[in-house]
C-alpha cells in the first residue's frame, strides 16, 4: 500500500453531503449498516434511521450463521421497523422462518419484490397467509425452500401483478423423479409472467407445454438442470419462437449464483461439503410425487441489537 505523504490529507467522510453519504450507505447490506456503519457518528446514525434508506433490505450473508456473534432475526426486524411501512424489496437468505415472514407481512403492504433463499423453516401455511398481504408483488423468488404446490398456487392467486418468478432447487439426473406439480401451479395461476427460472425442477415436457400455454407473455425461461425435459422437435421449435432468452437443461451454470454441483445417486442433491450432517438435524419426508428435505436449525446468538446505542 502506498503511504500517505506529508502534504496529503485523507478525505473527511463525515463531511460528505448527506445525499452522497446516503447513496454510499444504501449500497451496503442491512447487516453491515445495523452492526457497524450506523455507529460511526451521530450524523451517520440519523441517515441510517431515515425510512427512505430502508425501502430495500438485503439480508443476504455468506458468513457462518453459527459464528456471527449477533442475532440476524433481531437485525431483520429492526430493518423492517425502520422502513416505516414503505418497504418495497427484501432479500432473505438462510435466516427465514415463519416468525420473520409474518413480521414482514404485517408491516410491509407495499412490497413489490420478495426473495427467499435457503429458507427451509418457512411453512406452507405461513407463506400462504403472508403472501396474501403482498398484492403489489411483481417479482418473487423461492429458491431452495421446502414449499408445496399450494404455496405456488397462492403466489399466483394473491399477486396479479407478478411478472418474474424464480423457483430453484438442486438439480440431479438420478434417480429419475418426474413431477409436474410446480409446473401446473405456475401455468394455472401465473398468467402474466414474463420471466421464469426453475433451475433443477422435476417437470417433464408436458409440464413445460402447460407453462407455455398458461403463460402467454413469457419471454425469458431458465430450464437449466431440468433433466426430465427433452427439447426436441415441435417443443423446441415452439420454445425458440416464443422465448427470447432461453436457457436449456444442459446449458452452462457458470453464472448461476448458487452451487450447481450435481450430486446424483442420493436423490436429494446434498453436498456434504456445503451441508455437513453434523451441523443440521435433517428430516426426510417422502410421498408418491415429491421428496422434501427439511432442515431444522438449532443456534443461539448473544448479540443484543439496540437502536439507542448512540
Amino acid at each position: 500500500m502506498i503511504g500517505k505523504t506529508a502534504d496529503q490529507e485523507w478525505p473527511n467522510w463525515v463531511e460528505l453531503p448527506r445525499d452522497v453519504t446516503a447513496a454510499i450507505i444504501s449500497k451496503l447490506g442491512a447487516i453491515e449498516v445495523l452492526t457497524s456503519v450506523q455507529y460511526v457518528c451521530s450524523s451517520w446514525l440519523q441517515i441510517c434511521k431515515d425510512p427512505s434508506m430502508w425501502r430495500t433490505i438485503d439480508m443476504h450473508n455468506l458468513e457462518d450463521l453459527f459464528d456471527m456473534g449477533f442475532d440476524l432475526e433481531k437485525i431483520c426486524r429492526g430493518a423492517v421497523d425502520r422502513s416505516n411501512g414503505h418497504l418495497s424489496s427484501i432479500n432473505i437468505d438462510y435466516l427465514g422462518n415463519d416468525e420473520i415472514l409474518q413480521y414482514i407481512a404485517d408491516r410491509s403492504s407495499h412490497l413489490t419484490n420478495l426473495r427467499l433463499a435457503n429458507c427451509y423453516s418457512i411453512s406452507d401455511r405461513v407463506l400462504i397467509d403472508s403472501i396474501a398481504k403482498f398484492p403489489l408483488l411483481k417479482e418473487v423468488e423461492l429458491s431452495y425452500c421446502s414449499l408445496s404446490k399450494e404455496s405456488l398456487e397462492a403466489v399466483g392467486r394473491s399477486c396479479p401483478l407478478l411478472k418474474s418468478f424464480k423457483l430453484n432447487c438442486r438439480g440431479y439426473r438420478y434417480p429419475l423423479i418426474e413431477c409436474n406439480d410446480d409446473a401446473l401451479a405456475i401455468a394455472e395461476n401465473m398468467h402474466e409472467l414474463c420471466h421464469l427460472q426453475i433451475f433443477g425442477n422435476k417437470l417433464t415436457n408436458s409440464g413445460l407445454e402447460a407453462i407455455l400455454n398458461g403463460c402467454p407473455h413469457l419471454r425469458s425461461l431458465d430450464l437449466r438442470q431440468c433433466f426430465n425435459i427433452n427439447l426436441a422437435g415441435n417443443l423446441k421449435k415452439r420454445c425458440l419462437e416464443k422465448i427470447q432468452d432461453l436457457r436449456c437443461p444442459n446449458d452452462s451454470t457458470s453464472d448461476y449464483e448458487f452451487d450447481a454441483t450435481l450430486q446424483d445417486g442420493n436423490g436429494f442433491g446434498l453436498d456434504q461439503d456445503v451441508y455437513p450432517f453434523g451441523m443440521y438435524d435433517i428430516e426426510l419426508i417422502s410421498d408418491e410425487d415429491n421428496d422434501y428435505v427439511h432442515f431444522h436449525y438449532d443456534y443461539d446468538y448473544d448479540y443484543d441489537y439496540n437502536d439507542d446505542d448512540l
